[in-house]
């Protein structure tokens, strides 16, 4: 595998659009989800598996009613590349999967 490549402008939007909830933020693209804790806890475990198979990662950050996925592509110098993109729409289904539903 090559040294990945960095996204344009355009490249991002288009990437975007086909991820509701994602938002930019600088070169890193991140979404909350709302989720009960444990059901998150069992999704970083899956979102983990996921991520070692395919050699891609997210920084993850746990809340009592909320995970967060932040993703950037460390070898394009830190900056978004398509990969980023597949690892969200598998976040997004894993997450779907753990059943992440809005909290009353």
């Amino acid at each position: 595998m090559g040294v990945a490549k960095p996204l344009s402008h355009e490249e991002i939007a288009e990437g975007l659009a086909e991820l509701p909830g994602w938002e930019q933020q600088g070169e890193v693209i991140t979404r909350t989800y709302p989720i009960r804790y444990h059901a998150a806890v069992a999704a970083i475990v899956t979102i983990a598996d996921r991520s070692r198979r395919i050699q891609h990662h997210a920084d993850l950050d746990l809340r009592i009613d909320s995970l967060r996925a932040s993703i950037t592509t460390h070898d394009a110098g830190n900056r978004l590349s398509a990969a980023d993109f597949d690892l969200a729409h598998r976040i997004d289904a894993i997450v779907a999967a753990h059943q992440a539903i809005p909290l009353d």
